[in-house]
């Protein structure tokens, strides 16, 4: 059996459970692809109003980038609301924001009311900048607490200061809506749940094949073959290509992590706050504090998967002491990457290939509040509840430029990175 890879996620992980592949013809309404966050997310639905659905997963649930991302559950998308307006217009961006807010209300409702071991919620997320953007910022917290009920809150410089001892930072927003947690063991949680509710899950159990077939189709896996009136391809940056057309559509993109040894009582002199931090940049950091006094401390992306993880692991720590050189002597304790899928549009891919077949994918740079709400989404329109993934047409499955694609993708990510540092050397 596949384990996970060593994170600080698989280091801390509540009553794990094995399910094992099935094996032989079997027959089912629904076949979800993918254990991660988002097929997990469409069982549970579809399980909790009696559908019969089984979740293929090719290695463990959640083994991917749902298991071992940064854990900050925040409204929003990758791209911003700015350019999701310019694209559908105001009154469809605002429909969508809404939706990225209900995505973070599934979460956090089902992780305090079902008290998930080991999920270690807490509240609070800050946004700083690196740069002096003070009236932009407050734009923007009036903005979106005016038009979507937010509870945004200002931090100046002053403000900011005594929260995080760092001279990096000039501003901030705080929101205290948003929350971080342990998403292993949550996922592990909505696995339980689907299971109870009388659903199907089977790891170690790649999809091969998908072919139209008796009304259905056909799920092919090595042990079994699968009837399905409907199925749900919900894999990310590390789908196998058994849909070629979601294949082309999404690039996998690696980012990275790093834990800390403990650091004890001097890293809350200069991290007063339980919040989790990111900051502005495109692909900037992100972080922390688990276990009482460790950094979790994420950043960068690369569009190789065998970049040399060593030497990203060394320019996450400079960036860490960088922003705080009191921890210039702090050693790192553990490293890992993992892949996530990114459309080109920086939206989620949420809709219909064709009569049975859906798609839920390309959660990327969203957080984990997309993954909540698409999985609802697709079970709502199996169930014949809503079409409310209808919202998401306008971000289909446009070519992702394959290896092109990822060459422009990482020029991209230099040249943004190049434009930070110029705002912040003005």
């Amino acid at each position: 059996m596949t384990d996970y890879i060593d994170t600080w996620y698989r280091r801390s992980l509540v009553g794990e459970t094995v399910y094992p592949p099935r094996a032989g013809r079997h027959e089912f309404e629904t076949c979800v692809i993918g254990g991660g966050l988002a097929g997990l997310s469409a069982a549970h639905d579809l399980a909790a109003c009696g559908r019969s659905v089984i979740l293929l997963e090719a290695r463990r649930i959640a083994w991917g980038a749902s298991g071992r991302n940064g854990g900050f559950l925040t409204p929003g998308y990758a791209t911003g609301l700015d350019a999701i307006e310019r694209r559908v217009g105001r009154e469809a961006a605002d429909t969508l924001y809404r939706l990225s807010m209900e995505g973070v209300d599934i979460v956090r409702d089902r992780l305090a009311q079902w008290q998930v071991p080991g999920s270690h919620l807490s509240a609070g997320v800050i946004y700083a900048t690196r740069y002096d953007s003070g009236e932009t910022l407050r734009r923007e917290a009036e903005v979106e607490n005016a038009r979507f009920g937010r509870r945004l809150q200002f931090l100046d410089r002053d403000a900011l200061g005594a929260r995080l001892n760092s001279t990096r930072y000039f501003q901030a927003l705080l929101d205290p809506e948003a929350s971080h947690f342990h998403p292993l063991n949550y996922a592990q949680a909505l696995a339980a749940r689907i299971t109870g509710q009388g659903g199907t899950i089977a790891e170690e159990s790649p999809a091969l094949k998908v072919e139209k077939h008796a009304g259905g189709h056909l799920v092919t896996t090595p042990q079994a073959r699968i009837a399905a009136r409907h199925v749900v391809f919900a894999g990310g940056g590390y789908s196998d290509g058994v849909a070629p057309a979601l294949a082309r559509a999404f690039l996998p993109i690696a980012t990275y992590v790093m834990l800390t040894e403990k650091l004890g009582a001097r890293v809350h002199e200069i991290i007063r706050t339980r919040a989790a931090i990111a900051d502005d940049r495109r692909a900037g950091d992100y972080y922390r504090l688990v276990d009482g006094d460790r950094l979790l401390w994420g950043g960068r992306i690369t569009t190789a998967r065998n970049a040399d993880a060593t030497a990203i692991t060394a320019s996450l720590r400079r960036q860490m002491v960088g922003t705080y050189p009191a921890l210039a002597d702090a050693k790192i304790e553990l490293a890992w990457s993992g892949l996530m899928s990114y459309a080109r549009h920086l939206m989620p891919q949420i809709g219909r290939l064709e009569e049975g077949l859906w798609y839920c994918t390309g959660f990327g740079g969203h957080g984990l509040n997309t993954t909540a709400v698409g999985g609802r989404l697709v079970a709502e329109a199996i169930t014949g509840s809503s079409d409310r993934y209808r919202h998401f047409a306008p971000f289909g499955l446009a070519w992702a430029g394959g290896p092109i694609g990822l060459m422009a993708a990482q020029a991209t990510y230099w040249y943004l990175q190049a434009m930070d540092w110029w705002r912040e050397r003005r």
